[in-house]
C-alpha cells in the first residue's frame, strides 16, 4: 500500500476526474489524500469521499481566470502544501495539471519522492482565453508553457486525457503534444462510470442543453444564431446550467433573446457531478461547441460533457476539424460542426433531435490502462516502504 498525496488547484467539490483516479487507487489498496485549493472558501476543510480524504486549503479568496491575484493565490497554495508534505512525507505525489507541479517538483528534488503528473488540459492556454489577441497574455502563456516543459524533466510518470485514435488519424491529442516536446505519456480519457449510464428520455418539445463551465460568450452567440434561423415551430428550448467567468454575460444574452423572440430559456448556476443525470433528463442534444481561439480545442481536448451525455443516451454537437469531432463521429455519439457556421449547426441540431446514442467505452477501460501505467511506481513505493521498515 502506498500513501499518495494528490494536489489540485480547485476545491474538488467534486472534481470527477480527480476523484475517479483517487478512488481507483483506494480500491487498489492505497491511501489517498487530496490537497485541494478552495479559492472561494465555500466548502468544508476536511471531508471523506468513498475512502478518499479531501483536505481543502483556505488561504484567502482568489479568483479564477485572473492574472496577478490568481497567480499569487496558486503560488501561496503550492507553498503551503509543500510545507505540509515536507513534514509528513507521502510515498507518491500525484499532481493534477501544470499549476500544481511546483509542489511535486519541490518534493521530488528535495526528498526524492516519486512524482506523477496528470495533464488534463493545456493549462498554459487558459491565460489567453479572456483576451486571445493580447500580447501580454501571449507572452505569459509562453512563459508558463516553458516552465511546465522544464518541470516535466523531474516527472516519473505522465497521464494525460487525449491522444490520436490511430496512426492514420490526422487529429492529434495531448499525448502527441507531450511527445513532440520529448515526454511520453499514457492516455486516460475522462469517461464516466458504468453505473452512471441510463437511457435518453424524450418529450414532445425538444431541448438543447449546455451543462458545465460557462467560460465564453461566443459559443452561445453561435447557438442563438442557429436557433433563431429555424422556423419558430421548430425551435428547441434551451437549458444552460453551470458557472464560470462568462455566466453573467451569457445569462443577459439569452434572457434578452427570451424576451425578444419568445424563446423557452432556462438558466441555472453551478451543480455537482452527482446532479448531472437528473439535470440531463429532458435534454435531447448536448451543446459542446467552443471557439477555436481557445488553444486546447484544436490541440486535442475531449469535452467531458460529450461522454457524460452519451452515457445518458444524449448525442452532442462538437467542433469539427479536431480530435473531439473525430471521436464523436467515430463512436456515433454526436456530430461535428464547423465553428461559426450557424446554418450547419442548426441542421445538425435538428438531425440529432430524435437520436439516441450509446457509450460503449466507459471508465472501466480507462481504469485498466491507468493501473497498468502506474503499477511500476506503486510497486517501487511498496519496496521502499519495506526497506524503510526493515532498517528500523
Amino acid at each position: 500500500m502506498a500513501r499518495i498525496a494528490m494536489v489540485v488547484t480547485n476545491p474538488c467539490s467534486p472534481d470527477p476526474r480527480v476523484l475517479r483516479h483517487a478512488n481507483w487507487l483506494v480500491k487498489d489498496g492505497h491511501e489517498v489524500t487530496i490537497h485541494a485549493y478552495d479559492r472561494q472558501e465555500q466548502y468544508p476543510m476536511s471531508e471523506s469521499h468513498e475512502g478518499v480524504r479531501i483536505m481543502r486549503y483556505h488561504l484567502g479568496k482568489s479568483p479564477y481566470g485572473g492574472m496577478i491575484k490568481t497567480a499569487l493565490g496558486i503560488r501561496r497554495f503550492n507553498e503551503t502544501v509543500s510545507r505540509s508534505l515536507a513534514t509528513n512525507h507521502p510515498q507518491l505525489v500525484y499532481c493534477h495539471d501544470a499549476d500544481t507541479l511546483a509542489t511535486g517538483c519541490f518534493l521530488k528534488k528535495k526528498y526524492k519522492i516519486p512524482l506523477i503528473f496528470d495533464m488534463h488540459d493545456l493549462q498554459h492556454t487558459w491565460v489567453r482565453m479572456a483576451s486571445p489577441k493580447s500580447l501580454l497574455r501571449k507572452f505569459l502563456s509562453m512563459l508558463m508553457e516553458k516552465r511546465m516543459l522544464r518541470r516535466l524533466k523531474h516527472v516519473d510518470s505522465i497521464i494525460t486525457s487525449s491522444g490520436k485514435l490511430s496512426e492514420e488519424s490526422t487529429h492529434l491529442g495531448f499525448r502527441e503534444y507531450l511527445s513532440k516536446n520529448g515526454s511520453s505519456s499514457t492516455v486516460i480519457e475522462n469517461r464516466p462510470d458504468v453505473e452512471s449510464m441510463s437511457e435518453k428520455t424524450t418529450s414532445e418539445h425538444w431541448c438543447v442543453g449546455y451543462l458545465g463551465r460557462v467560460r465564453e460568450i461566443e459559443s452561445f452567440e453561435l447557438l442563438l444564431e442557429a436557433v433563431l434561423s429555424l422556423e419558430a415551430s421548430q425551435r428547441p428550448s434551451l437549458r444552460i446550467a453551470g458557472d464560470g467567468v462568462a455566466f453573467e454575460s451569457v445569462s443577459k444574452l439569452l434572457f434578452s433573446a427570451k424576451k425578444k423572440y419568445n424563446l423557452d430559456v432556462e438558466i441555472s448556476g453551478s451543480f455537482d457531478a452527482g446532479e448531472f443525470p437528473e439535470m440531463i433528463q429532458g435534454i435531447d442534444v448536448m451543446f459542446a461547441l467552443y471557439s477555436p481561439a481557445r488553444g486546447n480545442i484544436l490541440q486535442g481536448t475531449l469535452p467531458v460533457k460529450m461522454f457524460d451525455a452519451a452515457a445518458n443516451g444524449v448525442p452532442s454537437v462538437v467542433n469539427a476539424g479536431c480530435l473531439m469531432g473525430e471521436v464523436a463521429e467515430n463512436e456515433d455519439i454526436g456530430r461535428s460542426v464547423e465553428w461559426g457556421n450557424g446554418t450547419m449547426l442548426a441542421a445538425e441540431l435538428l438531425q440529432l433531435r430524435d437520436k439516441t446514442v450509446r457509450l460503449d467505452a466507459t471508465s472501466e477501460r480507462e481504469k485498466t490502462r491507468f493501473l497498468k501505467a502506474l503499477s511500476p511506481l506503486l510497486h517501487r513505493s511498496d519496496e521502499r516502504r519495506a526497506d524503510n521498515n526493515s532498517s528500523h
